[in-house]
């Protein structure tokens, strides 16, 4: 069977693989690939011009050339370095096979060959790598998508600022709020969450097969391998990689940054699953509806239905990538002794996990992009909910030192359903200044909202 998007094994690369076009080119084998060249030339040309004498620095020409190798990468290099991989079985090998094939034809590349990977283990290649592309795929798809959704509340908040909806504390009828804070409560969240996935620093390292330089001193005794590792990971693109630099660690760069960045991802995951899990109630209870989109169909034998599938997608999806970057987390920062190959089959997951949340957050906006304030539906509602106004009248009573307040309006509120007309009897019965009686008597459900609409205003 030929692998198709209608034959592939996960929905990623099946199903959805249109809404990942974004993150395909980056977290995919293919993008792997991409950075161990880029790894591979950027430290190959740092070590010309590290001043070793049998290693001098290279021409403008051949620095042009080794750029282009990582400039021009193609899919089909990805499969040139798959074709040496069959008889190496050893895919960072391949990639060293691969560039050295690319000197043929210039004297200068070829002379110097054998500085290809120089003193470097697999790992080297593979941690700086891999934060390459956990940069990439945070900085151009995974914040990107967050600062969309973070858009959408804000517009939301501002344009519902002032909209009036009856609270469901405990699923009960509770303190009204508007419909604009409750977008508001959601942003300032996510945009938190946002900025401390945004503050990971993607750390790597240079520095051999059990982090202490020993083929490097073996080969110059004399030279600050340290020092030049730091510069290689640091330095800004193309000179160096533009990563933070690890200076200690086993064969394998520890993951502890990586386990922050997951972690870090899931919470602000875990935030967009409460926002799903609401919007889905509150298009239950008709507070909003959902634009029809032509030719759509809710139910197969229901034609009445519009169901809110973009959040039920949104949040079976941000499940899926919580279970995944949450296991990333717990493993990757162990390893036995010096190196074990556990974190190696899982780190191929990467891609995986924050596909699952960036198609999640794909599915997010489109569903809020459908969304429609629901106004008589929410009118209605506080309407037939004048004993939340059962909290402002004890308080004031509470402020004049009515005895038993709390109790008097436990007394003929509690699980009752409560009209216009006995509040304001009750009101009117008050021993509290006329100017606060007032006061309570004009209050109704929908005005009893606090700062909330100034609150999502702020936000």
């Amino acid at each position: 069977m030929d692998l198709s998007a209608l034959t592939a094994l996960s929905p990623l690369d099946g199903r959805y693989a249109a809404r990942l076009a974004s993150l395909r080119p980056i977290m995919s084998e293919h993008g792997y690939m991409h950075r161990r060249v880029q790894v591979e030339v950027t430290w190959f040309i740092a070590l010309s011009d590290a001043g070793f004498a049998e290693f001098p620095p290279l021409s403008p020409a051949a620095r042009a050339h080794l750029r282009s190798l990582v400039e021009r990468f193609s899919e089909a290099d990805t499969q040139a370095i798959k074709d040496i991989e069959r008889t190496t079985n050893h895919d960072v090998k391949a990639v060293e096979y691969w560039i050295k094939s690319r000197f043929a034809g210039h004297a200068e590349l070829e002379r110097a060959a054998e500085f290809v990977h120089f003193a470097c283990t697999s790992e080297d290649i593979n941690n700086t790598s891999h934060a390459l592309q956990l940069r990439a795929g945070r900085d151009a798809v995974l914040l990107p998508a967050l600062d969309r959704l973070a858009g959408r509340l804000r517009a939301m908040a501002q344009q519902f600022a002032a909209t009036p909806m009856l609270s469901r504390t405990h699923g009960q009828t509770a303190s009204p709020t508007t419909v604009g804070k409750e977008m508001a409560n959601v942003l300032v969240r996510l945009e938190r969450a946002r900025a401390q996935i945004a503050a990971v620093p993607l750390l790597a390292k240079m520095n051999g097969a059990v982090g202490n330089y020993n083929a490097h001193l073996a080969a110059w005794p004399d030279f600050d391998w340290e020092a030049f590792a730091r510069r290689v990971v640091e330095a800004p693109e193309p000179q160096g990689l533009g990563l933070s630099f690890q200076p200690y660690s086993i064969q394998i760069e520890p993951h502890d940054y990586m386990a922050e960045l997951f972690d870090a991802v899931a919470r602000a995951n875990t935030i967009l699953i409460d926002l799903a899990r609401d919007i889905w109630g509150y298009i239950s209870l008709g507070y909003f509806k959902q634009r029809l989109k032509e030719g759509e169909i809710g139910s197969s034998t229901m034609p009445h239905k519009v169901n809110p599938i973009d959040f039920e997608n949104a949040e079976g999806n941000l499940g899926l990538a919580n279970a995944l970057l949450r296991h990333l987390a717990e493993k990757l920062p162990i390893s036995r002794w010096q190196r074990d190959l556990t974190d190696s089959t899982v780190l191929r997951n990467l891609g995986v996990a924050l596909g699952y949340a960036v198609l999640a957050y794909s599915s997010l906006m489109t569903g809020l992009d459908k969304l429609e304030i629901n106004a008589p539906a929410l009118e209605a509602d506080l309407d037939a909910s004048w004993e939340v106004l059962a909290e402002p009248i004890q308080t004031v009573m509470r402020r004049h030192g009515v005895p038993g307040a709390y109790e008097k309006l436990k007394e003929v509120t509690r699980g009752q359903s409560v009209t216009r007309e006995a509040l304001h009897a009750l009101i009117e019965g008050l021993d509290i200044p006329a100017e606060d009686r007032a006061r309570l008597l004009a209050l109704t459900p929908a005005g009893y909202t606090g700062k909330a609409a100034e609150l999502a205003r702020r936000a």
